[in-house]
């Protein structure tokens, strides 16, 4: 697909701009199912005139908790054909952290699953086709005054509302994050977190074709990459952890030369772990974005700079302004670490707004709570969360690093480092193990802390371990640390 010259325009109308140049052409494919850019359109404009009867309308909030399938394509689009908002949630939600999320975003319905009912609140369930005798037609012009309202539990585990500033429209001739026009993608992600929603939709702003997964799983994900010719993809390192633990053999008989683009984010990525993805596909196909959904900053590194910076999560790109402070405010000298700040190059606050909370910040500078330092260069080196880090005898210990070391087992799946009380040391750290069922009675603590002792210094090695076979990390690589601590100190109580 050749670039043309093009303008921003409402996103409600960005289906049907494509439809008009390629009716037939494939806008998403979900259960090897193929769904064309007119015919996505004219589902969303049904599903609008649904939801208009539930009393949607301009500048309205729709809060959405439906799992990653067509029904969330047709419906995000719906919401802004008629100029309101979607808050995106996941369908999974607890009732009582969905009325939190409701209570502060007062949206003027709610579209889910029956789990997602809320008392006082207009409800649509997932499943209800619109009544056949609502028009497929186009209808009026809308822009939506805000394109999405993320929604994070923050380290608090309290609700926040996170706002985008950018309105309801965007220019189809300019692809995200190194994608082509009209590229293939595939998404492996859940559609309620921030990148996985924004690559997604975006491609679609832009002409391309979403290959949606619904939920990850590696096998799966290299059958589709081959079948559909897929040429840009974003995971989390638990995404590329389990791809990489498949057999050998298995993982490299599947053609996935159409690959142009393998990003990476939303945590750090073990070294070892990204090593081994540049020797199988090559450094030129890697890229990695540190940031968040306020886009208060964000660096970028390629893979080729990272040979040479092995660790680093990059540099500030274009547009973003990063410093290193000390909890003093100080700048950090390279090597020390202290707590990362940005500001974008429009100000404070001008790419996001905060509902339900307030950033932490240092003048103008906000930091989205990481610690980390910079080297000689330039180059960013994360840390940790400060609300994660652990301090134990008195000595720093961060969880992130201590995961990385413990991810190296090959029997290790995923692991969570928490800090709980100690009487002695003041906190001690914790380590939540997942390992394969067939590990579970090969590998225990002495053969992790034997395995850890030529990876981390004596005082890093957790103090104590438990083991299990559940998924310790969604599908986006994110854990309910805050959680996870909580329900150990009950137990230990």
């Amino acid at each position: 697909m050749t670039a043309a010259t093009t303008s921003p325009m409402p996103i409600g109308d960005l289906l049907a701009h494509h439809a008009s140049k390629a009716p037939t052409r494939p806008a998403v494919t979900y259960n090897d199912v193929t769904t064309s850019y007119s015919e996505l359109d004219a589902r969303s404009n049904r599903k609008a005139r649904q939801l208009a009867e539930q009393g949607v309308g301009e500048e309205d909030v729709v809060t959405l908790a439906v799992p990653n399938g067509l029904e969330f394509y047709e419906t995000v689009f719906a919401i802004w054909k008629l100029g309101a908002t979607p808050n995106i949630v996941s369908s999974k939600l607890p009732a009582a952290e969905l009325r939190a999320i409701v209570e502060i975003a007062k949206p003027r319905l709610i579209v889910g699953e029956q789990t997602a009912r809320v008392e006082g609140r207009n409800f649509l369930a997932t499943g209800m086709s619109p009544n056949e005798d609502l028009s497929a037609d186009p209808l009026p012009t809308k822009i939506s005054r805000r394109w999405k309202i993320a929604t994070s539990g923050g380290s608090t585990g309290r609700p926040k509302l996170i706002v985008d500033k950018q309105n309801g429209v965007f220019d189809p001739g300019k692809a995200p994050m190194d994608q082509m026009l009209g590229d293939t993608m595939l998404n492996p992600g859940p559609l309620y977190h921030n990148t996985p929603f924004l690559t997604s939709t975006r491609c679609l702003f832009a002409g391309g074709h979403v290959v949606e997964m619904g939920r990850f799983d590696p096998l799966r994900a290299l059958e589709l990459i081959e079948r559909y010719r897929v040429n840009w993809m974003s995971l989390v390192p638990t995404m590329m952890n389990r791809i990489w633990r498949l057999p050998t053999e298995q993982r490299e008989s599947f053609d996935i030369s159409s690959i142009r683009s393998v990003w990476h984010m939303a945590s750090v990525c073990p070294v070892w772990l990204k090593q081994a993805w540049i020797d199988w596909i090559g450094p030129d196909r890697i890229f990695e974005v540190y940031g968040g959904t306020e886009v208060m900053g964000f660096t970028f590194i390629t893979g080729r700079e990272w040979l040479s910076h092995k660790g680093s999560v990059g540099k500030p790109a274009a547009g973003s302004q990063m410093r290193i402070l000390d909890e003093q405010g100080k700048e950090c000298a390279p090597g020390e670490v202290g707590e990362i700040y940005f500001l974008p190059e429009m100000g404070a606050n001008s790419t996001y707004e905060y509902i339900g909370a307030k950033a932490k910040s240092v003048g103008e500078w906000q930091t989205y709570g990481d610690l980390g330092y910079v080297d000689e260069e330039g180059y960013l080196y994360i840390a940790d969360r400060r609300t994660d880090m652990i301090v134990s005898g008195g000595a720093n210990i961060f969880p992130a690093e201590v995961e990385a070391a413990l991810d190296q087992h090959p029997d290790v799946r995923s692991s969570i480092v928490i800090g709980l009380p100690d009487a002695d040391l003041g906190q001690r750290a914790h380590a939540i193990v997942q390992v394969a069922e067939d590990a579970l009675k090969r590998t225990d603590a002495d053969a992790l802390r034997a395995f850890l002792s030529d990876r981390l210094v004596r005082y890093k090695i957790p103090r104590t371990f438990e083991f299990t076979s559940e998924n310790l990390r969604d599908d986006a690589g994110k854990a309910r640390r805050t959680r996870l601590r909580e329900e150990r100190m009950v137990d230990a109580s």
